[in-house]
């Protein structure tokens, strides 16, 4: 085969060729198949594991929260109930400002009992005065 044949072979398909059937009613019926088929099936338990941890998270917060208030009380009675003199001369002005410092806490406390910022300073305050204790005994 050359060139010439390859061309006029190439003319031949530019004429119009019908199809032996019709097709269009066979295609319009597989697009509304497609389309029945193509409907989402709901699944209403999809969500559900998702929505329990989140539940569990927001209990877990909750509870840590209400024993956060439980505790910070226990321990600022804890330690007012035993003032801390330390024998050794170099935390004892640590000591002081520590006993200053909780004092100050507490009677802010008394004017803005809610207020989380002023229970979580005095309650690093409190940790504070126990980690010097702590070291004084370490100390010897």
């Amino acid at each position: 085969m050359n060139e010439f044949e390859w061309r006029r072979q190439m003319r031949e398909l530019r004429q119009p060729l019908a199809p032996p059937h019709e097709l269009w009613n066979r295609i319009d019926a597989a697009l509304d198949s497609a389309t029945a088929a193509a409907k989402p099936v709901r699944r209403p338990w999809h969500w559900l594991p998702a929505i329990g941890i989140a539940a569990a998270l927001v209990l877990a917060g909750w509870l840590g929260g209400r024993l956060q208030q439980q505790l910070q009380p226990t321990l600022a009675v804890a330690s007012a109930s035993q003032p801390w003199k330390p024998a050794d001369p170099r935390l004892a002005g640590a000591a002081i400002e520590l006993t200053a410092a909780q004092i100050e806490l507490r009677q802010a406390l008394q004017q803005a009992p809610n207020s989380t910022a002023l229970q979580q300073l005095l309650a690093n305050t409190e940790r504070q005065q126990a980690s010097l204790r702590q070291l004084e005994h370490r100390a010897g």
